[in-house]
């Protein structure tokens, strides 16, 4: 019997997989509705983000990203110093 690695079992991810994964991560359930453990989402996220780097997934299509584009002042003054307010 041949020992199954985390990163072979990544190298080995097909496409469906990998998005079945992702949805499971994103709603922490599984496809029929069990809800994921703690470890199993952490495992899961740690398959996706191996099999993003990996697999070429372009950096808008992964886990994570955050649009930065739209970001910025209204006016588009790059330099303006940005504010935050706390709210309690």
């Amino acid at each position: 019997m041949s020992e199954m690695t985390f990163d072979k079992m990544v190298q080995q991810m097909t496409p469906a997989i990998y998005d079945s994964l992702k949805q499971a991560v994103s709603l922490r359930k599984w496809p029929d509705g069990r809800v994921l453990s703690a470890e199993q989402v952490e495992l899961c996220l740690e398959a996706v983000i191996k099999y993003e780097a990996e697999h070429g997934v372009s950096p808008d299509q992964r886990v994570g990203y955050l649009d930065r584009t739209s970001c910025g002042s209204v006016d588009g003054d790059s330099d303006a110093e940005e504010s935050l307010t706390w709210v309690n």
